[in-house]
């Protein structure tokens, strides 16, 4: 599924060194996406397009918002002024919209690609359903206006959010093309949905992973700590490179540029599979997340 250096079936043992330009094969697209992404969750309209000029300078071409976060346009507004050529940005957006017809939909959806580029012939790389709560005619309705987006190369490509296996099996009845080509859930050792992701692998589907620095709850954590000092690294660069040696794609959020660029320093160090069992041992499950509600076993 992942083809980029170093990754293989047993994430956490020797590998390749790994590189923040790195990047990972996506279903459906013959663009690549990096690795290693950032998040704008919760990033005010006021600080988001500085936030995101920031991580595109200290390396980022990975950028994930969503409809949800109020925040589209600054994300747009910020690859503008970058300079960065749009070829080589990957944009993410995610919907869960209100509105209970297909066009309305449709229209939400075209919306968004606007804002984050506005551009004639603008584009999102991939766009994805944001919860698997809508039910299951919620859901079908909501793939097929993905879907349309995607014939008209609105979305070079779709995905969905929090969702589980049958969900994810529920799909094959009315998708034109299956599997999705990502699924977006929160990951880290204390909440590493183990069967959702097994199953993600097992059929080609990207995984992302939301959260994982635990957004900064468990730096304190004797273990965590034994292992970042260890390493010589912050605990959050150790929960980094434990999603990026799991093969994720992890996308981490901050407003600060000096932990921007602490972020994306990850790639001067190794887990060690003894380390990479002791983070593994931490699993909670549902217990453990930021976000439990979004657990896709708690949705019908």
């Amino acid at each position: 599924m992942y083809v980029r250096r170093g990754f293989h079936s047993d994430p956490g043992l020797a590998m390749a060194p790994l590189a923040l330009t790195d990047t990972v094969a996506v279903k459906h697209t013959d663009k690549r996406m990096p690795q290693l992404g950032f998040g704008v969750w919760a990033s005010p309209r006021d600080v988001c397009v500085q936030s995101c000029l920031n991580a595109l300078k200290a390396g980022y071409r990975h950028i994930d918002t969503a409809q949800g976060y109020q925040n589209e346009a600054e994300v747009g507004e910020a690859i503008q002024k970058s300079g960065i050529p749009r070829e080589e940005i990957w944009i993410t957006t995610k919907f869960v919209t209100r509105e209970k017809t297909f066009d309305e939909a449709y229209q939400s959806v075209v919306a968004s690609v606007k804002k984050c580029d506005p551009r004639p012939d603008g584009y999102v790389d991939l766009f994805l359903i944001h919860m698997a709560n809508p039910g299951k005619e919620g859901r079908k309705l909501l793939w097929q206006v993905l879907e349309r987006l995607q014939e008209e190369g609105k979305a070079k490509t779709i995905g969905v959010s929090n969702w589980g296996p049958h969900h994810l099996e529920e799909l094959k009845g009315y998708a034109k093309r299956w599997p999705p080509s990502v699924n977006q859930i929160e990951l880290h050792p204390w909440t590493q949905q183990k069967e959702v992701v097994k199953y993600c692998r097992e059929n080609g589907i990207v995984v992302e992973a939301y959260c994982p620095i635990v957004r900064n709850q468990k730096g304190d954590d004797p273990t965590l700590s034994a292992i970042a000092k260890e390493l010589g690294v912050t605990p959050n660069q150790v929960l980094l490179r434990y999603s990026l040696q799991k093969g994720w794609v992890p996308l981490p959020k901050s407003d600060n540029p000096d932990r921007m660029k602490q972020n994306a320093d990850l790639y001067g160090f190794e887990i060690s599979g003894e380390q990479m069992a002791r983070l593994d041992a931490l699993d909670q499950g549902q217990k453990g997340a930021c976000c439990p509600e979004n657990i896709p076993d708690n949705i019908a």
